[in-house]
């Protein structure tokens, strides 16, 4: 079993910027971000396959940038110009051997 731990989030004005981080009790695969806002579906955010490939939503690409520290188990979300639309919770999201995990959630806020 791996429990995921996420710090960060808050609330920031538009155009602002906030790092996400998420801590994994052990070594996983798969981590990266999901995101979920009142009233709709959890979407994927971005996500870091091992060392290599990474995904990222086509509404977040140049603004957010995930980052990894395998050696720590860590995986970071670096949001910059923040639009209201991303006001949501972000999840901590990891894969290993075929089993997901889920961090607790982070609000986020952007105001206007």
């Amino acid at each position: 079993q791996v429990q995921l731990v996420e710090s960060g989030g808050g609330l920031v004005q538009a155009g602002g910027s906030l790092r996400l981080s998420c801590a994994a009790s052990s070594s996983i695969n798969v981590m990266g971000w999901y995101r979920q806002a009142p009233g709709k579906q959890r979407e994927l955010v971005a996500v870091s396959i091992g060392g290599g490939v990474i995904n990222y939503a086509s509404s977040v690409k140049g603004r957010f940038t995930i980052s990894r520290d395998n050696a720590k188990n860590t995986v970071d979300l670096q949001m910059n110009n923040l639009k209201l639309e991303d006001t949501a919770v972000y999840y901590c999201y990891g894969r290993s051997f075929a089993k997901d995990y889920w961090g607790q959630g982070t609000q986020v806020t952007v105001s206007s």
